[in-house]
């Protein structure tokens, strides 16, 4: 069984990232962006998403003295996002914010938050350095759509520093990576480097997705349109391009941006999958199944795969369907909250309670973040409540 919802690609922070292999062998289809379809409408700069207020730069110059600041000292600054950012760690579509938007309210993604680290440390005389951190694919449900999300995160370190007249240059040893996802942090997963202009066409990317989650295919469109034309590399923005050109009915360009996408990263398996379900559209059935038969048999040892095939099992209320993946999830990977939240919603549908506050608990344990604990926690109380009910009707 195969996902069988649109796929966008997203940077949010959740666990993710296909291996990129970037390989450019044709000039970018620029064309696909003066489509006459669309209105375009002004998007932040790349200048505004990185800018810090007058505000936000006298709290820096109070707390940071400019003949005292260090990488030490700054992770006094750094230790509060990541203990205030706790929060903001859940998916939401809709919080990709600018540096100032991030610092007034951490209710944003690791993007989002990664940026404003950046601008801040910028600011303070620090080095910093986007990463992407390469860890297994990652979807997740939105609207009907199945999101492939990625993760960053930002290496932090002090760069050449004048003392009474002295050069000094630190070793490559004194930086500090910030990472805004717990699990992340805790394995060691290969890292890439990329530039700012990627960063930004990722920010752009993830406002078009939230964009064209809410049916507003012009902004979507002139969100894709800035991610590609600040980063024309990126296959991330030329794929969800191609998804929003689907959407519209306008095939033979969803098609010219998915081969793009493809050619820049082969890996792109978003972009594959979704060439894939093109061609089962365009009367194409057997190229289409070549192409999901291969990336099938490729994610049957990721989890994350079976969570995602089990979640679109329970949205068409294929009960039985959703058990098998999620413990197949399970199997994979015993310490995923998202597989026991799954089979425990499932659970509860199919009329067991008993099972299904069984894997909420489980869930609501294993569970990192507070906002997963706290949703954890109030469906287990709605349980509870309800298995009382039944109780005292009986």
């Amino acid at each position: 069984m195969k996902l069988s919802s649109i796929v966008l690609a997203s940077s949010f922070c959740l666990l993710t990232a296909c291996s990129s292999t970037e390989n450019n062998t044709a000039p970018p289809p620029f064309a696909l962006t003066q489509s006459n379809t669309f209105t375009q409408i002004p998007v932040e700069t790349q200048q505004e998403i990185f800018a810090l207020s007058k505000h936000v730069k006298e709290q820096l110059d109070s707390a940071f003295p400019k003949d005292s600041r260090s990488l030490q000292s700054t992770k006094r600054l750094l230790k509060f996002l990541l203990q205030n950012g706790d929060a903001s760690l859940s998916y939401q579509s809709g919080a990709t914010l600018t540096a100032n938007q991030a610092y007034s309210n951490l209710n944003a993604n690791c993007l989002s938050l990664s940026i404003l680290a950046y601008s801040l440390a910028d600011y303070l005389g620090l080095a910093g350095q986007f990463q992407k951190v390469h860890i297994p694919e990652y979807w997740a449900l939105d609207n009907g759509f199945n999101l492939l999300t990625g993760h960053i995160n930002l290496k932090v370190s002090e760069a050449q520093k004048l003392v009474v007249n002295r050069k000094v240059i630190y070793p490559e040893e004194r930086s500090l990576v910030i990472d805004f996802d717990p699990n992340s942090r805790q394995e060691a997963f290969k890292t890439s480097n990329i530039n700012k202009a990627r960063i930004t066409a990722m920010f752009y990317n993830n406002k078009g997705a939230a964009a064209m989650l809410k049916h507003d295919y012009d902004t979507a469109f002139s969100y894709y349109k800035a991610a590609v034309d600040i980063d024309s590399n990126y296959s991330g923005a030329w794929g969800n391009l191609g998804v929003l050109f689907r959407l519209t009915s306008d095939y033979q360009n969803a098609e010219t941006a998915y081969q793009y996408a493809i050619s820049l990263d082969p890996d792109n398996n978003t972009a594959l999958g979704n060439l894939a379900r093109l061609y089962n559209l365009t009367d194409r059935k057997e190229q289409g199944q070549a192409i999901l038969a291969k990336l099938d048999k490729k994610r049957q040892a990721n989890p994350y795969y079976h969570i995602s095939l089990g979640n679109d099992a329970y949205t068409t209320a294929r009960y039985q369907d959703a058990l098998k993946h999620y413990k197949k999830a399970r199997d994979l990977n015993p310490t995923l909250h998202d597989t026991d939240f799954g089979l425990a919603r499932t659970y509860y549908q199919l009329g067991d309670l008993k099972l299904a506050k069984k894997y909420l608990t489980m869930a609501n344990n294993k569970a990192d973040f507070d906002h997963d604990k706290q949703r954890y926690e109030s469906k287990l109380q709605a349980l509870r409540s309800h298995t009382a009910k039944l109780i005292d009707y009986r």
